[in-house]
Order: C-alpha cells, then sequence, then structure tokens
C-alpha cells in the first residue's frame, strides 16, 4: 500500500496547525486570567460586557455558521433572559446560578413554539419574522406592566450569590464579576465546541451545504433547524441572565434592535461558523466600542470605521486573518 506523501504533509500541517491554535487559545487564557493585574475596572467592564455578548453570539453563530440561516431574533431572547433572570431573583430569592440555568431553560422554551411556524418561512421572510420577534418581546415589556414594571423596568436586581452553607460570598466587586463571568464564558465556549464537533454538529454543517442532499442522507433537517433554534434561544437566555445580575436593572431597551445588531456583527465581524473568529469579535467589536465610551466624540466614528474597513478587506470576517496568524506562527515552530 502506498501513502502519497502530500497527504502526509497536509495532515501533518493539520495537526502543527491544530496543535498552534490550542497553544494560542492558552496563550490568550492565561492573558485574560492577568488582566484585572494591569487593566483599571473601566477596561475590565468593558471585557466583562464583551463576555456577556459573547454567549448570545454564540448561539447565533450555531444558526448562521452552522445551519446557513440568518436571524435577528437573539435582541429578543436576550430579553427574555434577563427577565426571567431578574424576576426569579428579585420575587423568589432564587440563587445565582438558578437564576442562569432557569433563564436559559426558560427562554429555550418559549423559542420552541415560537420556532415552529417561523422555520417553515425561507430566507428573507424568516428573517423578517424574527425581527417581528424582537418587536413583540419589547412592546411586551412595555405594556405587561404588572409583571415588567412597563418602561420603569425591574431595578435592584441581586449580585450573585456564590458558595454554599453558612459562608456565601456576594460578588460586589468589578474584578470579582471578571472571574465569575470569564469561569463562564469559557465553559459555555466549551459546551459550544463540544455540540458542534459532535454528529450532530457534523449533521448541521451538512444541512447548510445542501439541505436536500442532507435530506436525500436521512437528515431529519426540520427537526435540527427547530433544535438549533431552541439551543440559540437558550444561549441568549444564558447571556441575558448574566447581563440582568450584572447591572442589576432590566427594561424594555434591552429588547431594542441595537442588540441584535450587536450579535449579528460579532459573528459575522469575527467569522461565521468559526468559534476562535467568534470569540475575538466580541472582544474586537464589544469591548473596544464600550472602552470607546470615553471617547464620545469619536467613539461612533471609530467603530463605523472599523466596520467599514471589515467590509471591504475582510469580507469574511476576522477568522481568515486569525488562521494567516496561526499558520506563520506554526512555520516559524518548525
Amino acid at each position: 500500500m502506498t501513502i502519497n506523501s502530500t497527504s502526509l504533509q497536509a495532515t501533518g500541517a493539520h495537526v502543527t496547525s491544530r496543535a498552534t491554535s490550542r497553544l494560542m487559545g492558552v496563550a490568550i487564557l492565561i492573558a485574560l486570567l492577568g488582566a484585572p493585574l494591569v487593566l483599571d475596572n473601566y477596561y475590565l467592564h468593558a471585557v466583562i460586557i464583551s463576555m456577556i455578548f459573547l454567549l448570545p453570539a454564540h448561539g447565533l453563530n450555531l444558526i448562521v455558521g452552522y445551519m446557513g440561516m440568518l436571524s435577528l431574533a437573539q435582541g429578543a431572547f436576550f430579553g427574555i433572559g434577563s427577565y426571567v433572570s431578574a424576576l426569579a431573583a428579585m420575587h423568589f430569592g432564587t440563587p445565582f446560578y438558578v437564576n442562569f440555568i432557569l433563564a436559559g431553560l426558560v427562554t429555550g422554551l418559549i423559542a420552541l413554539p415560537l420556532g415552529i411556524p417561523a422555520l417553515r418561512l425561507r430566507t428573507y421572510s424568516f428573517v423578517m419574522c424574527t425581527l417581528g420577534l424582537v418587536v413583540i418581546g419589547e412592546a411586551v415589556a412595555k405594556n405587561w406592566v404588572g409583571l415588567t414594571r412597563g418602561d420603569m423596568g425591574l431595578s435592584g436586581v441581586p449580585q450573585p450569590v456564590l458558595g454554599f452553607g453558612a459562608h456565601p460570598f456576594t460578588v460586589t466587586t468589578i474584578t470579582g464579576y471578571y472571574y465569575l463571568y470569564l469561569v463562564i464564558a469559557v465553559l459555555m465556549t466549551g459546551l459550544f465546541y463540544a455540540l458542534v464537533s459532535s454528529p450532530a454538529g457534523r449533521s448541521m454543517i451538512a444541512i447548510r451545504d445542501n439541505e436536500i442532499q442532507a435530506e436525500a442522507l436521512g437528515i431529519p433537517t426540520w427537526n435540527y433547524k427547530l433544535v438549533v433554534f431552541t439551543i440559540s434561544a437558550a444561549f441568549a437566555g444564558f447571556g441575558g441572565s448574566l447581563y440582568a445580575h450584572y447591572l442589576t436593572t432590566v427594561s424594555p431597551l434591552t429588547f431594542q434592535m441595537f442588540y441584535s445588531t450587536t450579535i449579528l456583527i460579532i459573528v459575522l465581524g469575527g467569522g461565521a461558523g468559526s468559534i476562535r473568529g467568534v470569540v475575538v469579535g466580541s472582544i474586537v467589536f464589544v469591548a473596544v466600542s464600550e472602552a470607546l465610551r470615553i471617547s464620545p466624540e469619536y467613539r461612533m466614528v471609530m467603530y463605523g470605521l472599523m466596520l467599514l474597513l471589515l467590509v471591504f478587506w475582510l469580507p469574511n470576517g476576522l477568522t481568515p486573518l486569525i488562521d494567516r496568524g496561526l499558520a506563520m506562527l506554526s512555520g516559524a515552530r518548525k
């Protein structure tokens, strides 16, 4: 049996690239762990906001990058998750980790029946339907005054309480929030990686690439779409829970279109279908935007220029640039 040398070289390059990617991931994690030692509270706040939006961005990446559908509903599910977590904490006194899980579960359960008619639609009709969910969510938050207090919103959402027994402690400092949310972001990113690396993830990619062929192979495409839509909403709900417990206030503004577009920019700007692209995108497009609030007269101009540069020079997002950097590092290590 002969072995193609080109195939061996390609396999070796792939292994080297994966090793370099993992090494880069470890380096980024170490840098994030040490960030509070060199960054002040303002910049730590910017990174915390990026970690909050990373979770709904992972959910949208599942729809856009792994199923090939465009959804604008993440802002609605983000808002639902924030209200669920806030209401549970304020009315039932449930602990943070229960609120976090509850926000994702309830949001997913709400998305499930909504997805049944929405996923019957195609392309532009589906996009418009998901946009309508954002409008409906904001209207409900404003008008269901008995539950949401309308435009006054919910204030005084309890801060996270960690630990068990007689000596729990409350997270009150920026540094405490930073490390708590960093742990959650790493765990949820790992969960997302496990999902897309599983046989189910490969079926999603098959549906994205050729839905008709996937159906011919026996993959229940519509069922997969419904499950992905539900999981995507749950990820947005998890992010909404972090948002509510960090800002300790929730209002109908949580449903504004700005949040849906921000999440979409993270995914498309970072690179749809790429985990590392979305992680980097959340830092670049959210943390940098937050950090630029210190210069409001230049903030939107610089943010707009950054998006224009991305559209013209990196139409596939930051992922190809990241991959080229990893390839250069792989070559340097040989």
